[in-house]
């Protein structure tokens, strides 16, 4: 979204719904208190790391959050915009904290995995998908995947993908680490899938077979998990497995950061599955901004000046330019390309020889 442009003073779109969150996202600034919530732990490890990482921590929650402003302004007011996506405005927290806590680069084979299925733009940067590439996948540009949202993965990064379906990620999640049998940890995303069968089987069957699988629910109270839940803590429902369970304010990067680091412990040093439960929220008059928690939390402790801050967050608004106006200059993917990797043969033959 431009600066000083809002989604409400634009025409009326089919999109609005879809996009709607983010555009606001983009536009309001935190406007309740910072107090913690959830279990009551402050995320003070998270104290612990460098400089540089507790700015790369607000870098991220900055790319995440101006590529979907721009995105959405995008889908709302270009005619031959082509993208779809769900957003995770306001939710921007959550993937920063966790992904910051895996091992994101060396060897493939030791790298961390992601699995995930909706709201998948925040989980991609999150843990280091290329913004351009995957702009070019968001808008079916030849150079980006023929996919977009809902499908498209970079294993070299460990980020395996997004499962159109909801719920079938934590199988494949589950799956992946018991065939690596390693120190390898997988990470499954996860909203109102809490309600579907395989959460359920994921709990008990990561639980008996001790597997290195962490369930991050980014309960929002506007899904599903809000109101498919006999439990005041959806952490409950894992529990009643034996699995350690948290439950942590999602607005809250450092919060999020310090379970998160705690859960990859444990799951690398064999002591089974973790659950973490992240309060959030979408925008709305009475939310708290992640945005703006961790810019004044980093201010207060003087990993960055007010000047510094403003400075990087130009940074991201130039680098989230560049990228889309990169992924416009690709070629657009050819229709029938919409069928490879989809048939066993890359075609498909007339009714009267199939």
């Amino acid at each position: 979204m431009s600066d000083t442009q809002s989604s409400g003073a634009r025409g009326g779109c089919a999109r609005r719904g879809t996009v709607q969150w983010a555009n606001v996202a983009g536009a309001i600034s935190g406007m309740a208190p910072l107090e913690g919530r959830a279990d009551g732990r402050t995320g003070q490890p998270a104290m612990g790391l460098t400089g540089d990482r507790l700015r790369a921590l607000l870098r991220t929650i900055l790319r995440i959050r101006w590529y979907e402003s721009r995105l959405a302004d995008k889908m709302i007011g270009d005619p031959g915009c082509r993208a779809h996506t769900h957003a995770c405005a306001g939710q921007e927290a959550v993937a920063t904290g966790v992904c910051a806590a895996l091992r994101n680069a060396g060897p493939l084979d030791q790298i961390d995995l992601v699995y995930t299925a909706h709201r998948t733009s925040g989980h991609a940067l999150a843990k280091g998908v290329d913004m351009k590439k995957m702009q070019a996948a968001m808008g079916l540009r030849a150079t980006g995947g023929s996919a977009a949202e809902m499908h498209f993965a970079d294993p070299s990064v460990g980020f395996m993908g997004a499962v159109g379906m909801i719920g079938p990620a934590h199988m494949i999640a589950m799956g992946s680490t018991f065939a690596s049998r390693s120190d390898r940890v997988a990470v499954v995303f996860g909203g109102g899938s809490s309600a579907t069968p395989h959460f359920h089987a994921v709990m008990n069957n990561a639980r008996l077979l001790d597997l290195p699988v962490i369930y991050v629910l980014e309960n929002s109270f506007c899904s599903r998990s809000a109101h498919d839940s006999p439990h005041g803590d959806i952490a409950e429902a894992a529990r009643a497995y034996g699995i350690h369970a948290r439950v942590v304010d999602g607005q809250d990067v450092f919060q999020v950061y310090a379970a998160a680091k705690e859960a990859v412990d444990r799951a690398r040093a064999g002591a089974g599955p973790c659950f973490i439960e992240a309060r959030t929220c979408r925008p709305s008059q009475d939310w708290r901004d992640p945005v703006e928690i961790a810019r004044r939390r980093l201010i207060d402790w003087g990993v960055l000046t007010p000047d510094a801050a403003d400075a990087l967050e130009a940074e991201v608004k130039a680098e989230v330019a560049e990228a889309f106006a990169w992924a416009a200059e690709r070629p657009l993917r050819p229709p029938r390309d919409g069928l490879k990797r989809a048939l066993a043969t890359e075609g498909v033959l007339p009714r009267h020889l199939a």
